[in-house]
């Protein structure tokens, strides 16, 4: 069959590179893709949230799947217009309809479900710049550190942490009515501090049954030590080295099989990728948060490690079929570095020639911000590319990534020189 992949990032580019290699390919289309795309199948200059572009891609390149890889288009609604849409309603998606979807999109439903549903959060209340000062009391009822979160999407960015009780108020006020994150932060979730330490854990889902995939960890802050701004992740690790058989036990018992029961319960249909963000406390797991499809960087240590046709487990995916089907991982672990454009994740150039990618051997170049003019490959995003290297264990595969980053350059280039540090 003919496939299409909405998006243009690392995630993205390692879709592509493993459906690629499925026998039940016929052709692949990426949009808008990337220069790393380019190589795996055909870019389409489109933009993903322009549902009737999509709708006449897939019209006239006969595509029977559709991997929805960023939030906004689902978010927004792409599935229900594909079907609700009658030359589209026979086109399987991949990734959930609008309502299932504010799971990312809106913290207040994530945490609403997760209370209704008995999975383990942090305790939260929600505020708008009309209860400003119910906002202020509940922060004085919390211990430091203070967790402020944007309701909507803010790119990754929308998180704030704060030590100091007067900063945590200025802030609120700043995000309920100064708008410091857009209309994302028209509603504001306050949430107890949870001390621990984090993971990704990911399922792809039908609705009814569901598949477990590698779990990872990623890094989020801009500089070493995990300090500085939240980036959209600067490298990961997978599988992650500090949980054990009965930590992922419990996770999948209490958390995973009470997110896919409540989705059925609640009947919100889904199918797709359920991101958990998750934090182990002690040895408890508790939900940070949803996302409504797969991580990135997390993506790009994740997909490599899977050895099962992933476009067949998608059609199964698509067809209800996923009871059937089995995975399998490699024994191998991934890690992932993030090349990134000098500034991010604040303002940085693009148009930066990037040399010595052709010299990367044993590792694995995942695009992300490229794009190739005048047969020069130029950076066009603040992450750039995710070196991604297999290893018996993380610091093997680190080992690997970091010695063909020394081959790479481009103007301003930044990365992370501690992914893993804390493991």
């Amino acid at each position: 069959m003919n496939v299409l992949i909405l998006g243009s990032g690392g995630r993205e580019h390692a879709f592509a590179w493993k459906i690629k290699q499925s026998n039940l390919l016929n052709k692949l289309f990426i949009a808008p893709g990337n220069a790393g795309t380019a190589q795996l199948g055909v870019n389409l200059n489109l933009n993903p949230t322009n549902f009737e572009a999509v709708k006449e891609a897939v019209i006239n390149h006969n595509i029977k799947l559709v991997v929805v890889g960023p939030e906004d288009p689902l978010v927004r609604g792409i599935h229900d217009f594909f079907k609700h849409t009658k030359e589209l309603e026979n086109t399987i998606v991949i990734g959930p309809q609008k309502y299932a979807a504010q799971l990312e999109g809106s913290k207040e439903f994530a945490k609403e479900f997760m209370y209704r549903h008995k999975i383990p959060t942090a305790a939260y209340q929600s505020f708008t710049k009309n209860n400003l000062e119910a906002g202020y009391s509940f922060l004085e009822s919390l211990n430091p550190p203070y967790v402020l979160k944007a309701d909507g999407l803010a790119a990754g960015k929308g998180v704030l942490i704060i030590e100091d009780l007067e900063e945590a108020k200025y802030e609120l006020k700043e995000m309920l009515t100064k708008q410091k994150f857009g209309a994302a932060s028209a509603k504001v979730v306050i949430e107890e501090f949870l001390d621990g330490i984090e993971l990704s854990c990911f399922v792809l889902t039908d609705g009814d049954s569901y598949i477990k995939l590698p779990n990872a960890k990623d890094y989020k802050r801009i500089g070493e030590g995990d300090t500085g701004l939240n980036t959209g992740g600067m490298g990961a690790v997978s599988p992650v080295p500090f949980v054990d058989k009965a930590f992922l036990d419990k996770v999948e018992n209490e958390v995973i099989k009470p997110t896919i029961e409540g989705l059925k319960k609640d009947k919100i249909p889904y199918k797709g990728f359920i991101f958990f963000g998750l934090i182990k406390v002690g040895n408890q797991p508790k939900v940070i948060e949803y996302n409504c499809r797969m991580g990135d960087p997390e993506t790009e240590v994740v997909i490599p490690r899977i050895e099962t046709d992933f476009l067949e487990l998608l059609i199964a995916t698509g067809n209800s079929e996923l009871s059937k089907k089995t995975i399998k991982f490699k024994e191998e672990g991934a890690c992932t570095v993030m090349l990134v454009s000098g500034g991010y994740p604040e303002a940085y150039d693009k148009g930066k020639q990037i040399f010595g990618l052709p010299e990367v051997t044993s590792s694995i170049p995942f695009h992300a911000g490229t794009i190739t003019q005048n047969n020069q490959l130029l950076t066009n995003g603040g992450r750039v590319i995710a070196i991604t290297s297999y290893g018996r264990n993380f610091k093997e595969a680190l080992q690997k990534s970091y010695q063909n980053i020394t081959k790479i350059s481009f103007d301003g280039m930044n990365y992370r020189k501690d992914i893993g540090f804390d493991l």
